[in-house]
């Protein structure tokens, strides 16, 4: 038998709130299946399951708050026959009374089929947790006004247009709310960091000339839907530069460093009703630019729109903030527990340049590394950031 526990989403989740079960008892299911949807302070979650099985009992009920690490529900291993029932106590009297079966767990009643998917302007618009929700009610989410983040209908959107005399135009949760709490989460989890990681930093400018004219050549042979952003390049690069120092890929867990055989890429996403998320884009060294490309668009769609997996919030191995849109030079990041090092990447812009011997303009951008000293040191650090600076000057290396 094996306990499917509410895995951690993040080092600034201590709990989630149990919004929907897409699963029931008996039913088979394979890892990688989502099986219940689960509400944090950031977004309303697929909570995926990690093993092959069938479910045996639900152990949790829609709208329990759960703490990390709760047990939700009990699933058999394949082959696995379910248990008897337990006999109830025999009464020590002087009279034994016969034992009688416990009566079988009854599970939740199955929640209502999901709807078709809606194209994807319209889903971007409205959270999974709310849509289930909505299905339920016979409501049409995609008519409500949103209070969360991006203007996305929430679950508590959905349940006040639910109530009577009350319209979908004047919810009562507005969106401050949930922002005050991102806010309270973050400021747990950066506090944590700060206080537990022992962190140092090292910032390089990098020339990207070479990497500029290389992608827009790559893109002068795409359509524009289809272009590169220079975005993706830098995330790619960070990748393919981070085997050489496999100590800055993976978690600072029990005391001991776990490096990450996988670089899933967390990408630092603000939020526009404030507060950020960094889900993972999971093997980024083994995609293609284009698909790297299209696969950050539609996180950084769903973040913002309160529609993540439970494996985009747990797995990345390192996260990279860029801050360039923002127009800042450079950015000393703090590191995500329990991950052991953040790259950032300030502007990409053109700066004075000493190229054989003569001063010119070169467009490069300041990128950074905050790193845990547990793991690792400023050596280890310095061979990286050399490793990716050297890795942009060599571009067509990162399209495949």
């Amino acid at each position: 038998m094996i306990e499917f526990k509410l895995p951690s989403l993040g080092s600034d989740m201590d709990q989630g709130t149990l919004v929907q079960w897409c699963v029931e008892p008996g039913q088979a299911v394979k890892k990688g299946d989502v099986v219940a949807v689960v509400d944090t302070s950031k977004a309303a979650v697929d909570v995926e399951i990690w093993v092959d099985g069938t479910v045996h009992r639900l152990l949790a009920q829609v709208g329990d708050t759960i703490p990390v690490g709760t047990p939700m529900a009990l699933v058999l291993a394949p082959g696995e026959a379910a248990p008897p029932a337990r006999a109830q106590p025999v009464i020590a009297t002087g009279v034994r009374e016969p034992s009688v079966p416990t009566a079988p767990v009854t599970a939740p009643p199955p929640v209502a089929p999901l709807p078709p998917a809606p194209a994807a302007a319209t889903r971007a618009r409205v959270t999974p947790a709310a849509r289930q929700r909505a299905a339920q009610l016979h409501l049409t989410p995609d008519t409500l006004a949103g209070t969360g983040a991006d203007g996305a209908v929430t679950l508590a959107d959905v349940e006040h247009a639910a109530r009577p005399g009350t319209t979908a135009a004047a919810p009562p949760t507005p969106a401050a709310n949930r922002a005050a709490e991102m806010r309270k989460a973050i400021a747990a989890a950066m506090a944590r960091s700060k206080r537990e990681i022992p962190h140092y930093y090292l910032r390089e400018p990098i020339a990207l000339r070479a990497a500029l004219h290389w992608l827009q050549a790559f893109n002068a042979k795409r359509s524009i839907t289809e272009r590169v952003l220079p975005a993706a390049l830098l995330l790619k690069a960070v990748a393919r530069a981070l085997p050489a120092t496999p100590q800055l890929n993976g978690h600072f867990v029990d005391g001991a460093f776990q490096a990450a055989p996988l670089v899933h890429v967390g990408v630092a996403i603000s939020l526009r009703g404030g507060g950020l998320v960094a889900p993972a884009l999971h093997d980024v060294n083994a995609k293609p630019l284009p698909q790297l490309m299209r696969e950050l668009a539609d996180l950084v769609q769903r973040a913002r729109a309160g529609s993540l997996r439970s494996s985009e919030m747990s797995d990345p191995t390192i996260t990279v903030t860029n801050l360039g849109e923002q127009s800042v030079e450079s950015v000393l990041g703090v590191i995500y527990p329990p991950q052991v090092a953040l790259v950032g990447f300030g502007r990409i812009d053109e700066r004075p340049w000493v190229t054989d011997g003569a001063i010119a303009a070169m467009p490069s951008v300041v990128a950074s590394l905050a790193a845990d000293h547990r793991v690792s040191d400023g050596h280890v650090g310095a061979a990286f950031l050399a490793r990716l600076r050297n890795v942009l000057q060599e571009p067509q290396q990162l399209e495949d």
